[in-house]
């Protein structure tokens, strides 16, 4: 029986919790994570239509990009846009779950999608910062290792870019004394012991490091285990902002002005002109990335896509780099073929139906 928590856990694998935005409000944001899914509908944002679309094909969880729910609500009643739509969503017993800035900040995210279909090349992220892993540090008798370390490599320890399981293991003496009350794995109440142990380092990503912790501590054999928690900023190869990349061939850039028309779909773009003839390194940025025109132009980038470009940034780009505003919806929209293909190859084995919405949520109309 595959259950809304089942589809939550895939999703968290790929695009987790805290690796979003601060302000951010992410995760199940309308129902019950233990219920029984009957379909699961793919959308960018929450609208009647959608709610109309999911009911119809009898999805009962919707995923969105857009959060519902973005800042504290005061009430739930249906004069305001999202309390209609979340009374709306709870009476017809349908769930909703929101993956936004994690599922920017993730590889295989909206932006790394939004270079493949602009035929990117040797992508990578176009801004990494340390800070989103700790470092745990614990003592554990020889004959105990490989049980505290499976424990922690279980909760989340461990994983390093495309490997799992990474330790760092050294040999030494611990000492201790039990005191009164004490109840010792080894030695006497009162007594000096001394101990063969192993230290056993391991990263965690900051979000499962008390998940982490207890696991450890539940499969270590002392009463009261030691232990070390180290700040780590060391960047993690898996997360970061905006993605870089190259054409396969360089293009003038009144062409790739059409080529991104036509590829996203975009009646009209906006755009400031740069300074090269041609368009060969391009940084991509779903929905609003422009403040990050500072570090594409440290990346030498011919040209930058993103959307909700002010004017002001505008003005700073011309003659300096190529500033493409593509659209908010447009930059974004390809994410849920993406979601879809990953939930739909995850629970093959499964009866569940995954849709991606028909209908074009983008509120926005050119004339």
């Amino acid at each position: 029986m595959l259950r809304i928590r089942d589809i939550i856990q895939e999703m968290e694998i790929w695009a987790p919790p805290g690796i979003a935005w601060e302000r951010d409000n992410v995760g199940l944001q309308i129902g019950d994570a233990n219920t029984e899914v009957t379909g699961v509908l793919a959308a960018l944002e929450i609208t009647p239509e959608i709610i109309k679309e999911a009911l119809q094909k009898k999805c009962n969880l919707i995923i969105t990009h857009h959060p519902l729910i973005f800042k504290p609500l005061q009430n739930l009643t249906p004069k305001s846009f999202s309390g209609k739509l979340a009374l709306d969503i709870a009476r017809n017993g349908l769930h909703l779950y929101a993956a936004h800035t994690n599922l920017d900040f993730t590889r295989d995210g909206v932006n790394f999608v939004l270079g493949q279909k602009l035929n990117l090349q040797n992508t990578a992220f176009l801004y990494q910062e340390g800070g989103t892993t700790k470092k745990v540090a614990v003592f554990v008798p020889v004959d105990y290792v490989e049980q505290v370390t499976n424990a922690m490599t279980d909760a989340g320890a461990g994983i390093i870019g495309d490997y799992e399981g990474c330790s760092f293991q050294t040999r030494g003496t611990g000492t201790f004394r039990p005191l009164e009350g004490a109840q010792p794995f080894s030695g006497d109440v009162g007594k000096l012991q001394h101990e063969d142990e192993v230290r056993i380092e391991m990263i965690v990503p900051k979000w499962k490091t008390q998940a982490v912790v207890q696991a450890m501590s539940d499969a270590h054999p002392y009463d009261e285990v030691a232990y070390d928690i180290y700040p780590n900023e060391a960047v993690d190869p898996k997360y970061g902002a905006g993605v870089i990349g190259t054409l396969p061939e360089s293009q003038p850039i009144d062409d790739f002005i059409q080529f991104v028309k036509n590829t996203l779909k975009v009646p009209t773009i906006r755009w400031a002109q740069g300074s090269a003839d041609t368009v060969s390194r391009v940084v991509v940025c779903g929905g609003s990335g422009s403040d990050l025109v500072p570090i594409a132009l440290q990346k030498k980038a011919d040209a930058f896509v993103t959307a909700d470009i002010k004017y002001h940034a505008f003005h700073e780009a011309r003659g300096i780099i190529h500033l493409i505003d593509a659209g908010h919806y447009e930059t974004e929209i390809w994410i849920l073929d993406a979601i879809m293909n990953r939930l739909k190859k995850k629970f093959a084995d499964t009866r569940t139906e995954f849709y991606r919405t028909e209908i074009t949520t983008n509120p926005i109309h050119y004339s």
